[in-house]
């Protein structure tokens, strides 16, 4: 008699911008410890998110791992990963005349470990592939900015923050998170360098699975999720990879909706779908959660309420980014 395969299990992924960055190294966890009203809304905001496996970017880094453990302590397995922003070049990219300023390193950082991305999660977590120290110059194609010197782009990596491929294990399944955030592609000059690298941040992923760069592509199932940093329709920026990357026959795009009722009138895109709500009072969808084309999509969504819902005074004061969730069927 044939085996009878185990039912699939329902794993709720999530995705978040924090917003838990400081201005220099061991405030974050200083403002922990002093149950900060900021830090309180973030914490209250994982708990009704109740994902089994959260990453969390713009979260400041600590080798001891002290600060996640303090913000995440409900969670068995985490993992803060160290980034590239604030680690220094040693060289003067932004031409203002100082090697050490944040713009001139790796990623945009005051200090090393600055807004970095960290992992919650239920279950244990596997191996681990780090690809931030990936150049920008050796992806195919790169679009690296004309004033862009030679000896800059011998240093320089491209992950603005970073690029991992981390295993999750459930049981006998595995599954592999792809994740990063890239920079913002505002805040530079005509060269767009922050721009330019946006794209190619993304373009990596597209690379890595097409299978060719030096490292072999993911297994599946995986799921692509963290912070693009880009809307495919509104606002700044070269959305060219990110279009790619949303119809990749490899992945689907579930296009979790919330429920806030925001409304831009001069947006292209659908309102629902947005994940950040900026000053002017527009929104972008920024963060995403993109899972290979095998794994069955049980449910999705932003954590975007209603005004009326007391939630959303919560979201509000831990974040100007709003959560992402996706729930998989794990075979």
């Amino acid at each position: 008699m044939a085996a009878v395969p185990a039912p699939a299990r329902e794993i709720r992924l999530a995705t978040w911008d924090a917003g838990l960055t400081r201005s220099g190294p061991g405030l974050l966890l200083r403002d922990i410890a002093g149950r900060q009203a900021q830090v309180l809304a973030a914490q209250a905001v994982i708990a009704a998110l109740d994902a089994d496996v959260l990453v969390l970017v713009g979260v400041d880094y600590d080798a001891a791992g002290s600060a996640l453990a303090a913000l995440g302590g409900d969670y068995p397995y985490r993992l803060a990963l160290r980034p590239n922003s604030g680690v220094p070049t040693g060289l003067d990219l932004d031409g203002d005349g100082q090697p050490n300023g944040p713009r001139d390193a790796q990623g945009y950082g005051r200090f090393p470990g600055q807004a970095g991305i960290a992992v919650l999660s239920r279950l244990p977590l596997g191996a681990l592939r780090d690809f931030s120290g990936f150049l920008w110059r050796d992806l195919p194609g790169a679009d690296l900015p004309p004033d862009l010197t030679a000896e800059a782009a011998a240093v320089l990596r491209l992950a603005t923050t970073g690029f991992y491929d981390l295993a999750v294990n459930d049981g006998g399944a595995t599954l592999h998170l792809l994740i990063y955030a890239a920079t913002p592609p505002v805040f530079d000059g005509p060269e767009d360098r922050n721009g330019r690298r946006n794209a190619d941040e993304t373009g990596f992923w597209l690379h890595l699975l097409r299978g060719d760069l030096p490292f072999p592509p993911p297994p599946a199932p995986f799921v692509i999720l963290g912070q693009p940093n880009l809307d495919a329709v509104d606002g700044d920026g070269r959305p060219q990879a990110l279009r790619a990357l949303l119809a990749s026959p490899l992945l689907h795009d579930p296009q979790p909706r919330g429920t806030s009722g925001h409304d831009d009138p001069g947006q292209r895109g659908d309102p629902a779908l947005d994940t950040m709500l900026l000053k002017s009072g527009a929104g972008l969808r920024l963060d995403y959660i993109l899972p290979s084309a095998d794994l069955t999509v049980t449910g999705a969504g932003v954590l975007w309420p209603a005004p009326s819902d007391p939630l959303a005074a919560t979201l509000q004061t831990a974040s100007d980014h709003r959560p992402v969730w996706v729930t998989i069927a794990l075979p």
